[in-house]
């Protein structure tokens, strides 16, 4: 009985299944009959089954060993299988690059959807409804800004982050948001509250008014 060295033996193509694993294979290319070829090459990939017990949380496990199968025969086993045999360039071929949509985001720690809702508050032309926006987003920025920095940002800071993601179409009055905490989150715009009472206040003196002439 000769002894087979290391050296002497061929590579083997998949190390999970081993050596024997492949010496079945290269058996199974020599049987002339396909439909036994085909029988044997099934049976085996039970066996490969079993000894390779990791695939077996593989979503396509079934076609897994199929394709393992081909693998280990170099694509040089025709066989009547429920799996095609894989295109021999796609094994071990390295997934294109996913191309991800590319913006350069000034303020990391602020993130793109700040930026967006900065673009939507520029185009609304109702100036109360814009200036409301605007409160939204500082509140959002200076929570935004506490999650990754532990001191504490001030308003004038946050306005001028505003000012400049909006080039300069965004405003504020920095003495209102410090009197009355408008980008604080705890606090609620009673101001806003108040102004638009006095303002339906003096829409219904008016309508009584023109109603007495």
């Amino acid at each position: 009985m000769g002894l087979e060295y290391n050296t002497e033996r061929s590579e083997v193509k998949l190390l999970e299944y081993g050596r024997n694993i492949q010496k079945l294979v290269n058996h199974i290319k020599t049987i002339e009959d396909k439909e036994k070829r085909s029988a044997y090459a099934e049976t085996l990939t039970d066996l490969m089954k079993q000894i390779n017990t990791n695939i077996k949380g593989n979503q396509d496990y079934d076609q897994k060993v199929w394709d393992d199968l081909y693998l280990i025969s170099n694509f040089e086993l025709e066989v009547e299988a429920p799996f095609p045999m894989p295109d021999k360039e796609a094994i071990g071929k390295k997934p294109q690059r996913v191309n991800y949509k590319s913006s350069n985001i000034k303020y990391m720690h602020y993130g793109r959807s700040v930026e967006i809702m900065i673009e939507q508050a520029i185009a609304m032309e109702d100036a109360e409804t814009r200036e409301s926006a605007i409160i939204h987003i500082g509140r959002l920025m200076k929570s935004f800004y506490n999650t990754w920095n532990k001191d504490n940002i001030d308003d004038e800071i946050i306005l001028k982050h505003i000012k400049e993601l909006s080039k300069g179409q965004l405003d504020i009055d920095i003495e209102k948001v410090k009197e009355f905490g408008l980008f604080n989150n705890n606090v609620k715009e009673s101001h806003r509250s108040n102004r638009n009472n006095n303002r339906d206040n003096n829409r219904r003196r008016n309508n009584n008014k023109r109603r007495r002439n």
